[in-house]
């Protein structure tokens, strides 16, 4: 457990890549969102409610961390002697670790939006509906696992590069979207699209994160076996 703590110290001696890049990302979205609200406001005298995209700005930026987590730290972390395990779960810890503060700032920020009506010319952020409509603390978790599964699909990309190079990645992701296009094939086969846009349309926010987080975990333990074998 040691070693693993030293791995979380390893990866937060960049704390630009993994706490405060993506802070600036929020806020720099959140300002450029805030203004263009406030233009329309001035411009229709008054709307109903804005709503904009900008808050995906940060998350996706948890992609290129999964990708840094790896190519800069991991051959730095075999000379610390840590196993490939502790080295694995320090960062998946470090990666969950910082999501957790982005998930809070959305959620503070979703609150402070709910008390001031939008920043007072009814724009939104933080705040989307469907998102809160479980609560403040399902909208954490919906952000927290978002940040994850892009973390980890920057990972899982990085580590299948890292072993079978830029060949195999391409390899992977065409493979990826032929299985993709595949299961839409049988769906369409099986004349099941309308039982699949009902069942879509029955789950909540929350729901949707719980199968979300299922798919990260699955993903997170998948990539191990392919670590294990990675050279440094």
């Amino acid at each position: 457990m040691n070693r693993t703590l030293r791995v979380i110290q390893m990866q937060l001696v960049n704390r630009q890549t993994f706490i405060w890049l993506p802070l600036i990302i929020l806020g720099g979205a959140l300002v450029v969102t805030l203004a263009i609200y406030a233009i329309i406001d001035n411009a229709t005298g008054g709307s109903e409610g804005m709503y904009g995209g900008g808050a995906q700005a940060p998350l996706w930026y948890f992609l290129a961390v999964g990708v840094y987590s790896l190519t800069l730290s991991f051959p730095f972390s075999q000379a610390m002697s840590v196993t490939r395990r502790e080295f694995y779960l320090g960062t998946l810890l470090t990666a969950a670790l910082t999501a957790l503060i982005m998930a809070i700032v959305f959620v503070l920020g979703g609150l402070l939006e709910g008390a001031t009506g939008g920043w007072g010319i009814n724009g939104y952020f933080f705040r989307l509906d469907w998102i809160w409509e479980p609560g403040a603390a399902a909208a954490g978790l919906f952000y927290f696992t978002l940040a994850m599964f892009f973390f980890v699909i920057g990972f899982w990309s990085a580590t299948i590069y890292k072993r079978f190079g830029p060949m195999g990645l391409t390899i992977a992701l065409l493979g990826i979207g032929l299985i993709l296009l595949g299961i839409l094939w049988l769906i369409g086969q099986a004349q099941a699209w309308a039982e699949v846009f009902g069942w879509l349309a029955t789950q909540g926010s929350l729901s949707l994160t719980l199968w979300g987080l299922l798919l990260t975990a699955i993903l997170a333990v998948s990539v191990f076996p392919m670590l294990r074998r990675l050279v440094a």
